[in-house]
């Protein structure tokens, strides 16, 4: 990209370079290596640079079939940081199966509910590739978690899941997706009937409520409920503050308490010009990880 400024820029004197960076959604500051240790928990934001190639991938090349894996090794400390050892963890929207690996690498007990079984083949065969002791799973609609004769007798420590974000994976992609799947195209979650990915905001909101209750209810009380969820780009209908509609949609579960958030800033991911050279457009490099926690007046 050209070091001088474009002529069709009206909006400011920087070139291409200085633009990308400026659009960023994460300012970031290098520490010493004690001092990020330090930080881990006591600030709010989380700095990552995971690889996806070779053992401290955590065998991506086999979980990479999923639209959105989130990395075993940020699962594991969350994991670590809201349960103890041997505990159950519990993750109604499995995917690729991060949170089960994570459990297995920190020593708990998990099980995992997805509609897609081609999904949970995926995770058994990178549980496999990793030697992990293999976490149990359910082939079905979350939305009937309290009906599972499996889980009947279940009383869950954590709840993690990274829900799909509403219609956000059917959508035409841009910049960073679009390359690194080499299309432009929507590649959703799944194509099975029924999944809440695939509805708009307002019905998914509604569904993510009844399916966090039902599985609330499981839930030890005093223990956490942790949600990755990532924001829309704004459009005139829709301010994309979807982090905000998902507090605000759990928030009216009885019993249920917002606690606040940690960014999840993924420094693997590329910069790209969007707007440029006419209008601000973010690079959202960060997710939500929002933390709820079951306080149930005895």
């Amino acid at each position: 990209m050209n070091n001088k400024p474009s002529s069709r820029n009206t909006l400011n004197d920087l070139n291409g370079k200085e633009w990308i960076y400026n659009t960023n959604s994460i300012e970031s500051f290098e520490t010493e290596e004690w001092e990020r240790e330090f930080n881990k928990f006591v600030i709010e934001l989380i700095e990552t640079r995971y690889s996806t190639k070779g053992k401290e991938s955590f065998a991506h090349h086999i979980r990479k079939s999923h639209p959105t894996p989130k990395p075993p090794q940020l699962m594991e400390r969350l994991i670590r940081f809201f349960s103890k050892k041997g505990e159950l963890v519990f993750d109604p929207f499995m995917g690729v199966g991060g949170t089960l690996l994570a459990s297995s690498m920190a020593e708990r007990n998990c099980i995992g509910i997805d509609l897609s079984e081609k999904y949970i083949n995926i995770y058994k065969e990178a549980n496999q590739y990793l030697e992990l002791e293999e976490q149990k799973t359910i082939i079905g609609d979350a939305r009937d978690l309290d009906k599972n004769k499996l889980l009947e007798d279940k009383i869950f420590d954590l709840i993690v899941t990274d829900p799909p974000y509403g219609n956000m994976m059917n959508r035409i992609k841009t910049g960073h997706a679009a390359r690194t799947k080499k299309s432009n195209q929507p590649t959703p979650f799944s194509t099975i009937e029924g999944d809440i990915g695939n509805l708009e905001i307002n019905e998914f909101l509604i569904e993510l409520k009844e399916i966090t209750e039902k599985a609330v209810k499981k839930l030890r009380n005093k223990r956490y409920l942790i949600v990755f969820t990532k924001d829309f780009q704004p459009k005139p209908d829709y301010d994309g503050m979807l982090h905000s509609d998902i507090v605000k949609a759990l928030s009216k579960i009885n019993g249920l308490l917002f606690k606040g958030m940690k960014i999840w800033f993924d420094k693997s991911m590329n910069l790209f010009p969007y707007g440029y050279p006419y209008a601000y457009v973010g690079n959202q490099l960060h997710q939500y990880i929002l933390i709820f926690r079951k306080e149930e007046k005895n």
